[in-house]
């Protein structure tokens, strides 16, 4: 037992070094099966993400308000069920199928982000999504193209890419409202006052009550804690809705030149975490509607997986033939 146990150790520093030395795993190398077990929850968190987040924008395709519009909020929900595809592929690396996967979301039991579980009632709710959200999710994903991971390093280089056009498409749908008539600017600020706090809230717990963080930076799976994506969020965003006119909802949001080592940053109020965990554990304005969604979409789309199943036995039986 000592010597397993000595060899065990001796593996996870041969793995470390490894990691610090930047080189990447890849599927067919030895790795932890904590480091393992970490990426599939939070590749197939992000990949749940991806789908789940279609819905309150596909929503909003027939109803745009121009044509453009509709053409460039398809595009964007069609990016997003590529991402998915991407991540559920990424993770099935891993040792976990994507049919495991989608019925752990289907049942509940796997997580999601949060914020796709508050509701869209304007169309401005969309420019807020595109700028705010995809916004945070940038901040978050960027680093993720160097994650310490192989194939979740290579996914997010491009779907980092797709989403800086969803950030620029909806942060220029809330410039288009506020440089219009005052119910369109109101619109536009009633949108940013309901998505403000849970766009900060996206980034997870703080770092104090973040179970997993601390060894996800250990494993350079992230690079960052989710304090420091936080506050660059904020000091990248409050500049933005100054520049069109736009106020941040927070009354204790002020400059503070001793953030970020010295360099200057902004002070923002208290997070209602109340809120973020019930909304995490179930209780938000849409959870139920949400994944009731995904599983009328997953029991209509049942024929089509039958009929593929059958195509692709049907295409192996000729081969086999054929030899």
């Amino acid at each position: 037992m000592a010597k397993e146990h000595k060899e065990k150790i001796a593996s996870l520093e041969a793995f470390q070094e490894k990691i610090d030395r930047d080189e990447k795993i890849e599927p067919k190398d030895s790795m932890p099966e904590t480091y393992r077990k970490t990426l599939i929850r939070q590749i197939g968190q992000h990949a749940h993400s991806e789908v789940v987040g279609m819905l309150p924008e596909g929503n909003w395709i027939t109803r745009a308000p121009t044509l453009r519009r509709k053409l460039s909020l398809l595009a964007k929900v069609q990016d997003e069920a590529g991402h998915g595809l991407y991540l559920y592929c990424a993770a099935e690396t891993l040792g976990k199928s994507r049919m495991e996967m989608t019925q752990e979301l289907l049942s509940g039991k796997a997580k999601y982000s949060s914020i796709f579980n508050y509701p869209t009632p304007t169309w401005a709710d969309i420019g807020a999504i595109g700028w705010l959200v995809d916004g945070a999710a940038i901040m978050n994903q960027i680093p993720l193209c160097r994650c310490s991971y192989g194939p979740y390093a290579r996914a997010m280089i491009r779907i980092c890419k797709e989403e800086s056009f969803h950030q620029r498409q909806g942060y220029e749908i809330m410039l288009t409202l506020a440089k219009g008539t005052a119910e369109q600017k109101e619109m536009a600020q009633r949108a940013l006052n309901r998505w403000w706090w849970p766009s900060v809230m996206m980034f997870g717990p703080n770092d104090a009550n973040s179970p997993n963080t601390e060894k996800s930076v250990k494993w350079k799976i992230k690079r960052y804690t989710n304090d420091e994506l936080r506050q660059k969020f904020v000091d990248a965003i409050v500049p933005q809705a100054e520049k069109i006119g736009l106020v941040v909802p927070d009354k204790d949001l002020k400059w503070d030149k001793k953030r970020n080592n010295g360099q200057g940053g902004y002070a923002y109020g208290e997070i209602d975490w109340d809120e973020f965990w019930r909304v995490v554990r179930g209780d938000g304005p849409m959870n139920n509607e949400r994944i009731s969604a995904k599983q009328k979409a997953w029991n209509e789309g049942s024929w089509v997986r039958a009929a593929a199943h059958a195509h692709a036995l049907k295409k192996q039986t000729a081969l086999q033939a054929a030899e």
